[in-house]
């Protein structure tokens, strides 16, 4: 991890114990992969096929936080945006 099209942060999973996920921006579609907050070479990185709203959210979050630093275009928080807006219709925005 460390490219620029690579974010990544640690969350709570389902059963309580931390997780360290990562989004990858590759053409115009994020990948989210995971795997538990342990260090060792024997601990790979799992595809999110289906990743929840927390951590779409979380992207945005840290998109937002790139365009301030002139990481990311104003394209990119809305092409996230209307991901959300596709994958979750149901969540508004504040």
């Amino acid at each position: 991890m460390g490219a620029k099209a690579e974010i990544g942060w640690t969350t709570p999973g389902e059963d309580g114990v931390k997780r360290h996920v990562y989004a990858q921006h590759v053409g115009s579609q994020w990948k989210f992969y995971e795997r538990p907050k342990r260090r060792g070479k024997d601990i790979e990185w799992i595809p999110l096929i289906d990743p929840p709203l927390l951590d779409w959210l979380e992207l945005l979050h840290c998109v937002e936080r790139g365009y301030v630093r002139r990481r990311f275009m104003p394209t990119d928080i809305e092409s996230v945006r209307t991901k959300i807006r596709e994958r979750f219709p149901e969540y508004r925005f504040a």
